[in-house]
């Protein structure tokens, strides 16, 4: 049996303990950690979690002696590498949520103590384990359709103006950015997992043009360019009505896409495409992709049983840190294109003013100045996204 422990009971942690409860024989909540205790303990009410002890910090919870195998860190993105070092360093496994930090030299400290403590250290990328990404990324691995040459990442999500208003979100400082890293996030992680590895140049352009309560942008377009010649186009929104997210990836054959889609042309002479497309390609891929059986278990749920099963057998999970560094190492790329206004090369390495958050942020492009704030919001719903399959 797996103790757990949930650090930072807002929105996300909801999908973390659902997740959880999903498996009552191979793991229990034991430890709801929140600096606002009262929230645990609504939370430890709502899920009926009589025998998880409330705490108002995770240094509580470590000095407390509980016996805990699984820490999952739940708080806004500034806090997450000091919760996963201490944790980490007090011999327990990590699923960190998304993002894995601001910057890659908090990254790079958590990768440490990963190795230095002999734990296991996830990161959420819950979207790899819906059936349409994984589906896509299985027919990407086919070749059916032929190499990737161009992919388009759609991260469209919509925000009100007061969803800035908590505490935390919209400054560099303690949410780290805009949707580039805190939404875009998921599909970056599913770019670089579909195309195996990291560009080596981007270009973008930052925008904040509807939430003038917030310092970052709400609003990106960042152009990729991988060693194979093969490029990217990533849109990164909390401005678009109907949040249709979803990637398209243009290949050699044929055309596939998440939400499902597959599409193919055949050439006349003169360059046009013939009447009718290339239906016996599609075909293919459709039957394909239809062979592919269902996931199991999707979301947080899946990669919460992933992460179990890893720890179990003591295997790696599919997310490991190093993916969640990959990730954030794009998205500063990102940022540090649109902030200079260039086309700036990968990797990203150490002695770069990027490496670091104070980096970051001393360059980082205020659109608007944050001046108000609200503590907490009441509770109430939140979408974490569209992926209806339509087909």
């Amino acid at each position: 049996m797996i103790n757990a422990a949930v650090v930072g009971t807002g929105n996300i942690s909801n999908e973390h303990i659902g997740g959880l409860l999903a498996f009552p024989d191979r793991c229990k909540i034991v430890a709801l950690v929140d600096i606002y205790p009262e929230k645990a303990q609504a939370v430890k009410e709502k899920y009926g979690l009589h025998h998880a002890q409330v705490f108002d910090s995770h240094e509580k919870m470590l000095k407390s002696g509980l016996d805990i195998h699984l820490v999952h860190v739940c708080t806004p993105p500034s806090a997450h590498a000091g919760i996963a070092v201490h944790c980490m360093d007090a011999g327990k496994n990590v699923l960190v949520e998304k993002p894995m930090a601001p910057s890659l030299k908090e990254c790079d400290a958590m990768l440490e103590a990963e190795k230095r403590n002999g734990v296991t250290m996830g990161c959420i990328a819950q979207n790899r384990f819906r059936n349409s990404i994984y589906k896509l990324k299985k027919m990407a691995d086919s070749h059916l359709a032929g190499k990737i040459r161009c992919a388009h990442v759609n991260s469209l999500w919509w925000r009100g103006h007061s969803y800035y208003d908590l505490w935390w979100r919209g400054t560099w400082e303690k949410e780290g950015g805009g949707p580039t890293l805190n939404h875009a996030v998921h599909h970056i992680d599913m770019i670089n997992w579909i195309q195996g590895g990291l560009p080596v140049e981007v270009t973008s352009m930052l925008a904040n043009v509807m939430h003038d309560n917030s310092e970052v942008e709400d609003l990106s377009f960042a152009a990729l360019r991988y060693r194979d010649g093969s490029v990217a186009l990533v849109t990164s929104s909390v401005v678009h009505h109907g949040e249709e997210q979803g990637i398209t990836l243009q290949c050699e054959n044929g055309k596939l896409a998440a939400p499902w889609s597959a599409a193919a042309e055949t050439s006349q002479e003169n360059g046009f495409p013939v009447e009718g497309h290339n239906k016996e390609l599609m075909e293919q891929l459709n039957a394909a992709c239809d062979a592919i059986p269902d996931l199991q278990y999707e979301g947080h749920t899946g990669e919460i049983d992933n992460v179990l099963h890893a720890l179990e057998n003591k295997s790696r999970p599919l997310i490991t840190g190093e993916d969640g560094r990959k990730t954030v190492e794009l998205i500063t790329a990102i940022y540090k294109a649109g902030f200079q206004k260039r086309t700036v090369a990968l990797p990203i390495t150490s002695d770069d003013d990027y490496y670091t958050l104070e980096g970051i942020q001393k360059n980082a492009v205020h659109f608007y100045e944050k001046t108000g704030c609200v503590e907490n919001f009441t509770a109430s719903d939140i979408t974490v996204g569209n992926y209806v399959d339509d087909k």
